[in-house]
């Protein structure tokens, strides 16, 4: 059984997904498995796949579901991954053609280690295709800490690229909401952190460049679109003790702009967060009036 599992929820990437596979083609170290999710793709991304799975020396496993949104493929995904590890990686990107080695130099490093750390697996960084790092490097080679002390109170900002202990992942499936189609994966990352720990490695396997039309580029219409998904992401972060207070200020005026958009009335939202009551009401004016802008725009 190979050690790692890529896996790729897409929706109608078929122009784009050519480059992802070529770069898992060109590998410089073949121990990793394909798992393509189509999310209900109408442009022949299924075809496009099966093609790959007739002639490729990748092992490429194909699922299909209705379209639900990215967090609803990935559940589908990670429910029959096999491989120790998972390396969610977006249809528009791509990889270095180090990127499975490094992973797995990392990995044989750690991971007799990792009951004894508490780790969920490792974080990498992203870069774009000039080279240039996502936003910011970690402040320390390979430390050892949560999501939540590295990249929520270190202030590390962008994104970067988790390779997951599989068992692990497992356990934090993402939440589903009837009705919604996007979920910020940092819901689950969050509810991990505390429990479990990351290596925090200073080390590019991820090639990112934001589409026009993808989710990065999108954001704000998905998430008024889903807002008790977005709600439920800033509960997360309120309810967690030892998230500073920025953070803490920023998602409780988050909670009550989506609130809003979901049609929740001051009365229902101000029961709702229980001891951030104070916060609330230092946050319901300002929130209100994004709200507003918000909605005109």
């Amino acid at each position: 059984m190979k050690t790692i599992t890529i896996l790729t929820p897409t929706y109608n990437r078929r122009n784009y997904l050519g480059k992802l596979y070529e770069s898992l083609c060109g590998q410089t170290c073949m121990d990793f498995c394909w798992l393509v999710v189509d999310d209900g793709s109408t442009d022949g991304t299924v075809g496009q796949v099966q093609g790959w799975m007739q002639e490729s020396k990748v092992e490429i496993g194909l699922l299909s579901k209705p379209n639900g949104g990215k967090h609803t493929a990935l559940n589908m995904g990670i429910g029959q991954v096999r491989t120790e590890l998972t390396f969610i990686v977006d249809s528009d990107d791509y990889l270095p053609k180090e990127a499975v080695r490094t992973i797995l130099e990392y990995h044989r490093k750690y991971r007799g280690q990792k009951d004894r750390l508490r780790l969920c697996g490792y974080s990498f960084l992203r870069c774009y295709s000039n080279g240039e790092v996502n936003t910011a490097y970690f402040r320390k080679e390979e430390e050892v800490a949560t999501y939540l002390q590295v990249r929520i109170n270190g202030n590390i900002g962008g994104d970067k690229a988790e390779a997951f202990y599989t068992d692990i992942l497992k356990k934090y499936p993402f939440p589903e909401i009837a009705g919604e189609k996007f979920l910020a994966e940092d819901v689950v990352w969050m509810r991990m952190s505390g429990p479990y720990q990351m290596v925090h490695i200073n080390q590019c396997v991820y090639i990112c460049d934001y589409l026009e039309e993808g989710l990065t580029k999108t954001g704000r219409r998905m998430k008024i679109h889903s807002p008790k998904g977005m709600m439920l992401r800033s509960q997360v972060y309120l309810e967690h003790r030892r998230v500073c207070l920025k953070v803490r200020i920023k998602m409780m005026l988050l909670y009550i702009i989506y609130g809003r958009f979901d049609g929740n009335a001051f009365h229902k939202l101000f029961r709702s967060v229980g001891r951030g009551r104070f916060l609330f009401l230092l946050a319901y004016l300002p929130a209100s009036l994004i709200y507003e802008k918000w909605k005109r725009e």
